[in-house]
């Protein structure tokens, strides 16, 4: 999973699970090495202006004495007409080339679960997208750092996605190898004396290698993508500043819609049965002496509204604040959580301490939710959860082998993670692919309590 999603391995039980997960990222990487082409025409196309400015100058230095009078205006027009071209191309190339950026961004956080943020200060829009609007994107230090990662990734980083799949037809070329035929030949010539069982172990190595290595050097390149394309210097924290802004609101909104929530829950639930048990016991008080078997019943019945109420109370303040996650942290309430769930869920953790406690509630409550999505629609009867703590973060995986095709556009609930998390700086990362499996992984900064704080 550590190329599909942020570090942190959710333990599966599924001891073949790393074959799919392997070939998956194999053939992402080499999806990826489709905007290699787009790349090298967008710096050819940048490159142009130097070229024919250099060639300008050379045939005026070098070549005046040799030329015809007709070959001489022709040689003089030609590459001034092709510069005059090329800068007015150059707002386009920069739009296609911010194009290519923002999708390599959006695939590396699809593809290879690495979320990088938009960095851009000057947005289309706004008399931005004109010809001197473009032109001002130069002033943007986001619209250096792609051009840097054009020339990054087409000259050389492409390769770290490759490797896997290139392992993996290195492996499948040896075992063709093995057969009669042109690819037999080939082998042959390529590793002269090796025999049909050498070839099989070579090539079974060579795709055994591109499976494990798919994931770890797809992360790898979206780790590369990130730190050229993410945000940076004044961008970052004007993003910063805009973030802070938006989840202290959603916050807010979020924490006046709960509040209504409860006050709802309790007017409609608790209150109520309160009420009727009052003029129960009123009533009961009243026909005590004339008639004692109603007033007996009605006693029964105000017993019973106070065990109902006493359920929806305990039910209420679970869902604001589980007891068994205050006394005995996240980890041992996540397994009790799953222990009421109708699926059967493979649960890892290694917290040497304990979250502060808004954190431990926002992961509780996201783990919660997510779990209550893979029994409503992903058709299957088992999920993965895994948590870590590692480089200053709260790592958690939560998979399942189900459908897939979830989408946080699509109300599911993911985006109100999302916005529970981004009120700790903290992040979210789908692979749902059709067909399955779905994969959410979430890192939260945050720093453990030492162990010897709590105990579980």
């Amino acid at each position: 999973m550590d190329g599909r999603g942020v570090p942190g391995r959710v333990q599966r039980t599924r001891p073949w699970s790393w074959i799919g997960e392997g070939a998956v990222a194999a053939a992402r990487g080499a999806g990826l090495c489709g905007l290699v082409l787009p790349g090298l025409i967008l710096v050819l196309a940048l490159l142009m202006p130097l070229l024919l400015t250099g060639l300008e100058i050379g045939l005026l230095v070098n070549g005046p004495q040799h030329w015809h009078e007709t070959d001489a205006i022709v040689v003089r027009i030609a590459p001034v007409a092709g510069l005059a071209v090329s800068l007015l191309l150059i707002p386009a190339i920069l739009g296609a080339i911010r194009g290519l950026a923002t999708l390599t961004r959006r695939l590396s956080g699809d593809w290879c679960a690495v979320p990088v943020m938009d960095p851009y200060l000057n947005q289309p829009g706004n008399g931005q997208a004109g010809y001197l609007g473009r032109l001002r994107w130069l002033a943007d230090p986001a619209t250096r750092r792609d051009g840097q990662w054009l020339a990054v990734s087409t000259l050389g980083g492409w390769i770290l996605a490759a490797v896997p799949a290139g392992l993996m037809l290195s492996g499948l070329f040896c075992l063709l190898g093995t057969n009669r035929g042109y690819a037999a030949v080939a082998m042959r010539a390529v590793f002269p004396g090796h025999e049909p069982a050498m070839l099989v172990l070579l090539g079974a190595a060579c795709i055994a290698a591109g499976l494990w290595a798919g994931p770890r050097l797809l992360r790898g390149y979206g780790l590369l993508a990130r730190s050229m394309l993410g945000p940076a210097g004044q961008a970052e924290l004007a993003l910063r500043v805009a973030h802070l802004a938006q989840t202290r609101a959603d916050t807010i909104d979020t924490g006046a819609a709960e509040m209504r929530r409860i006050e709802r829950d309790l007017h409609d639930g608790a209150q109520a049965r309160l009420v009727a048990m009052g003029m129960s016991l009123d009533a009961a008080d009243q026909m005590l002496e004339s008639e004692p078997a109603a007033a007996r019943a009605l006693l029964a019945e105000a017993r019973e509204s106070s065990a109902k109420a006493l359920a929806e109370l305990r039910a209420l303040v679970r869902g604001i604040h589980p007891p068994v996650l205050a006394d005995r942290g996240l980890a041992e309430a996540v397994r009790a959580l799953a222990l009421d769930l109708p699926l059967r869920v493979h649960f890892a953790s290694e917290l040497p301490g304990r979250p502060p406690a808004p954190i431990e509630s926002a992961a509780y409550f996201a783990i919660s939710e997510l779990l209550a999505n893979v029994s409503k629609h992903a058709q299957t009867r088992q999920a993965w959860v895994d948590l870590r703590h590692a480089g200053g973060m709260l790592r958690i995986g939560v998979s399942d082998d189900g459908a897939g095709g979830a989408d946080q556009r699509r109300g599911t609930g993911l985006a109100g993670i999302e916005r529970r998390l981004a009120a700790f700086d903290g992040v979210l990362a789908l692979s749902s692919p059709p067909g399955g499996p779905t994969v959410v992984n979430m890192e939260i900064p945050c720093v453990l309590s030492s162990p010897k704080t709590f105990s579980c």
